[in-house]
């Protein structure tokens, strides 16, 4: 129970990596929040284990490219609970295209849903960590905001961008004792990769040194390891959890 009496709050948390995230803090004691557009298809199991660790589980209705709905879902949990101990900025989305084929609207919808919403939830929680002297705060890069991707670059510069945010705010909180770092997954199995054609999957891993794709539980566990007090002298950090993709 490594995360026990902890409140936490995880965007984009009703499917792929963001429930398993979910269901891994539920699992280690945590009380969790997650904010996406729809409730998870699968809330009675997110329920059963909540039960079954004695904690809960609350979904928030919101989009998080919305500052203003973030802000208010933000002051609504600090109001109900005192104090968040663990955000993670899961939420994101792609529009692929080459660049110079990308119409504006897919440029400026990946920035705000994948970069943005960083910045407007981070805002108001990092503030309420920072009065607390305490507070973990886990940010999802990715491997292509490292090396860049042919037909990505929205979302590319969207997660490079988290980079620089992430050791930015934990320069700006670590004398508080709030810890900020970024883990950036390489291909990992989700409703994303599950459209891809075999043909390209298959071209994908021979890019992974260890020649499978990637579990969303074994992102949520490293994302764990930040949450909870077992890195508490990590800071500004960016994992990669790719396989050796970024190598």
């Amino acid at each position: 129970m490594l995360l026990e009496n902890k409140v936490a709050v995880v965007t984009g948390g009703s499917r792929g990596i963001g429930k398993a995230i979910v269901e891994c803090f539920l699992q280690e004691g945590a009380k969790v929040y997650y904010i996406s557009r729809s409730e998870c298809s699968d809330s009675d199991k997110l329920k059963s284990i909540a039960d079954a660790a004695k904690t809960e589980v609350i979904w928030a209705k919101g989009s998080v490219s919305d500052s203003k709905a973030m802000n208010e879902i933000a002051q609504d949990i600090l109001k109900k609970e005192d104090k968040i101990d663990i955000l993670v900025n899961n939420a994101g989305i792609t529009r692929d295209g080459l660049s110079f084929m990308m119409k504006d609207e897919a440029w400026n919808e990946v920035i705000e849903t994948n970069l943005s919403s960083v910045f407007y939830l981070s805002r108001p929680i990092a503030r309420s960590m920072a009065k607390k002297r305490t507070g973990s705060i886990i940010n999802l890069s990715s491997v292509v905001g490292q090396s860049g991707n042919a037909g990505q670059c929205n979302y590319a510069a969207a997660k490079a961008g988290i980079i620089g945010f992430t050791k930015s705010l934990a320069k700006e909180t670590a004398g508080r004792s709030v810890r900020v770092n970024a883990i950036a997954p390489g291909f990992i199995e989700s409703d994303m990769t599950d459209s891809i054609p075999e043909k390209a999957k298959a071209e994908f891993l021979k890019t992974i040194p260890m020649g499978r794709i990637g579990r969303a539980d074994e992102v949520a566990k490293t994302v764990l390891f930040l949450a909870s007090d077992l890195s508490t002298y990590v800071t500004g950090q960016v994992i990669g959890i790719d396989g050796g993709m970024g190598m």
